[in-house]
């Protein structure tokens, strides 16, 4: 339970930006199971975010928490609410510029893996990321990569929630856990801009 702790605390920034991302996107048909991961405290508001030490021990004397990366301690920048809430509303815009270009084919594929309850976390964590990095090649895009890679991320999670809301719980932790692996010091620069 101390590692799943540990582990939530990690990714909350993830989960803040995604879900603000989601609830700020247009043409989502699955409002009611993305309240439910609130509710569900998966997406608490970052006003309850707390702090979480190496061992899952809860931080109160008001230490920032850190993690190591390249063997060095990185302090996790302070959250903000309303940063994240802006910043996931200006990536949702993008993102429905976008999502007339993704090929419903990716998306089909996709639901199928998230549907297979035999695929592991880090198999349908690779799935989602092929398909990531295929799209990001074929569609053309003057934005940074990493944003685009984001994007696509998120915009993919929107299209197979919509497709089949019942899978929105699965997809938005694999999308999380996507994020925190490949663009978690994209989102940290993003926040210190």
């Amino acid at each position: 339970m101390e590692q799943d702790i540990h582990s939530y605390g990690s990714t909350q920034m993830e989960r803040i930006l995604l879900y603000n991302f989601l609830q700020s996107s247009s043409n989502c048909e699955f409002g009611d199971q993305l309240q439910a991961l609130q509710s569900q405290g998966i997406v608490p508001s970052v006003r309850h975010f707390c702090c979480y030490d190496d061992e899952g021990e809860l931080q109160t004397d008001g230490n920032r928490s850190g993690h190591l990366q390249n063997g060095e301690l990185v302090f996790d920048p302070e959250v903000n609410e309303e940063i994240l809430q802006m910043i996931g509303a200006q990536l949702a815009e993008i993102g429905d510029q976008l999502d007339r270009e993704i090929q419903a084919k990716v998306v089909n594929d996709l639901v199928q893996h998230f549907l297979n309850e035999n695929v592991s976390r880090e198999e349908i964590t690779q799935y989602l990321s092929q398909a990531v990095e295929g799209l990001a090649r074929a569609i053309p895009s003057d934005m940074e990569q990493e944003k685009a890679l984001l994007v696509l991320a998120m915009v993919l999670t929107k299209k197979i929630a919509n497709r089949v809301p019942s899978l929105l719980h699965r997809v938005f932790s694999t999308t999380v856990n996507y994020i925190s692996q490949h663009l978690h010091t994209y989102i940290v620069r993003m926040l210190r801009e």
